[in-house]
């Protein structure tokens, strides 16, 4: 499977000097639209020479700008893709639908697992598992059931953790109870929700920090995000498929699960002891 340019730069970031480095926060904060301008204005914005620009371009393994900027128009068009748009792939030889959609689900979770590094996730487990803030959790119109089943595991193990449903000037209200101590958890895959970019920027300005769980393509909500998960979705069907973000999800459980293991235990036994 091709690796996209955000998974491409999530492989190589830890091996770019200085500049690429601004250089790859910068697409990143703007995917993929900064990448689509000219090197002079995508240097500008980074605030790094444009060599530096043309450097990073082939860390990432391009020849060449147009052939950076052609793949970027590439991914562009597959994030727009719709339901009634996205082209599926050929049915298997024998005519069945299982193997087709169970091979590009396996897929998904591995290549989502092997653009992740074990530091990243034992640093959102940390996170998820310090006791000194609140932990919010939402997600967009087919992705709220990860969030909600996220946040069902984690109040079992710890307090003040909540899943935000409803209208939208629901989740407005509760950011008068949200500050710099405090985890927002976002899913959103592609066609990203307005209204979760404008709450997460909303939060972001309260100083929340949040990690996205979203595809490879980017939502709009990674330019606000501390972390960025970025699963792979798209698989033989008319939808997208949420499995490896949701393993993804049920990894991190586990892990802060481990950290909170004497807390989490007593609290399973008080929660039993009331039933």
């Amino acid at each position: 499977m091709i690796s996209s340019i955000a998974e491409l730069i999530a492989d190589r970031v830890g091996t770019m000097p200085a500049g690429e480095r601004r250089a790859a926060q910068t697409l990143i904060a703007s995917y993929p639209l900064i990448g689509l301008k000219t090197v002079a204005e995508f240097s500008a914005a980074a605030g790094v020479s444009s060599p530096t620009i043309l450097r990073f371009v082939a860390r990432l393994g391009f020849q060449n700008y147009p052939e950076f900027q052609s793949s970027l128009q590439d991914e562009l068009a597959a994030q727009l893709q719709s339901p009634a748009t996205r082209t599926l792939n050929p049915p298997s030889p024998g005519g069945g639908t299982v193997s087709p959609m169970l091979e590009a689900t396996l897929d998904n979770m591995r290549e989502t697992f092997r653009h992740l590094s074990d530091r990243q996730l034992a640093d959102i487990a940390t996170r998820l598992a310090e006791r000194r803030g609140k932990t919010f959790l939402i997600g967009g119109r087919f992705t709220d059931p990860l969030a909600r089943y996220m946040a069902a595991h984690l109040a079992v193990i710890q307090p003040d953790v909540f899943h935000l449903a409803g209208q939208e000037s629901m989740w407005r209200d509760r950011l008068i109870d949200m500050g710099k101590r405090d985890v927002l958890v976002i899913f959103d895959i592609r066609r990203y929700q307005d209204s979760l970019v404008r709450f997460a920027e909303k939060a972001h300005q309260h100083g929340v920090q949040i990690v996205l769980f979203t595809d490879q393509w980017l939502s709009p909500i990674a330019r606000f995000a501390r972390h960025v998960i970025a699963g792979r979705t798209a698989v033989p069907s008319a939808w997208d498929s949420s499995a490896a973000l949701f393993v993804v999800a049920e990894t991190l459980i586990g892990a802060v699960t481990r950290q909170l293991e004497a807390d989490g235990a007593r609290r399973i036994r008080e929660m039993e002891g009331l039933r």
